[in-house]
């Protein structure tokens, strides 16, 4: 039986150069059980996602900060901005930048945690982060500040309560340690090849392939199951 989805987006259905690899676009479109975008982008992003892929809209953004679901048009928030926004001052007094330029579209309309450029210090992040109760995400495309038990898994546990669906029935499929939250819970977790390590430790299979290839590679292992 094929189960629902939960699938990330950078490092997952891209490109090394986080291009968005098009041969995934129709079996996403076609999987014919609930797709969710669990990423640790800003809401809009996986929201424009499933608009132009044309699913239903079903997300976790910000590391499982923000969930929302058409089928109950819910928006839910879960992290403490505010507490990111002083570490991230403390940070920047330190001598320190985030990394993203004037206009900052990383974090723009970030509404749970901020994230930091992966070519600024990571120590003196994780210091202050400690410091305010704070905790940091290593995704591999960014630093990103966010409270503690915020997390793709918690935010999968709240997508399944509100479709009626048991968090075992999910299958997810990711790249990075901020998926390993989800792997632990889910029913079937896939990394792809070019995971870090903390996902490939904590799913229950690794692809042969990378990126798309370890996505596409996946789903035809879903669907056989």
């Amino acid at each position: 039986m094929t189960p629902p989805l939960a699938v990330d987006i950078d490092g997952t259905l891209t490109d090394s150069n986080r291009a968005l690899d098009p041969r995934v676009l129709d079996p996403i479109r076609e999987w014919p059980e609930p797709v969710v975008v669990a990423t640790g982008k800003a809401l809009p992003y996986p929201v424009g996602l499933c608009e132009f892929l044309g699913i239903p809209v079903r997300v976790i953004a910000e590391n499982g900060g923000a969930v929302y679901l058409a089928d109950d048009d819910e928006l839910e928030f879960h992290g403490d901005r505010e507490a990111a926004q002083r570490v991230v001052e403390e940070y920047r007094e330190l001598g320190h930048e985030v990394g993203y330029g004037k206009v900052d579209f990383t974090n723009r309309w970030r509404e749970t945690e901020l994230a930091v450029n992966l070519d600024q210090p990571l120590e003196p992040l994780k210091e202050l982060a400690a410091a305010h109760g704070m905790h940091v995400f290593d995704t591999g495309y960014a630093y990103h500040v966010t409270s503690p038990g915020v997390d793709k898994g918690e935010g999968l546990r709240a997508v399944c309560d509100r479709l009626g669906v048991g968090i075992e029935e999910f299958a997810v499929v990711g790249d990075s340690e901020n998926d390993a939250a989800a792997f632990e819970l889910a029913g079937t977790a896939v990394a792809v090849a070019n995971a870090d390590e903390t996902a490939k430790a904590a799913a229950d299979h690794v692809t042969e392939g990378s990126y798309g290839d370890g996505f596409l590679e996946a789903l035809d292992s879903l669907r056989d199951a």
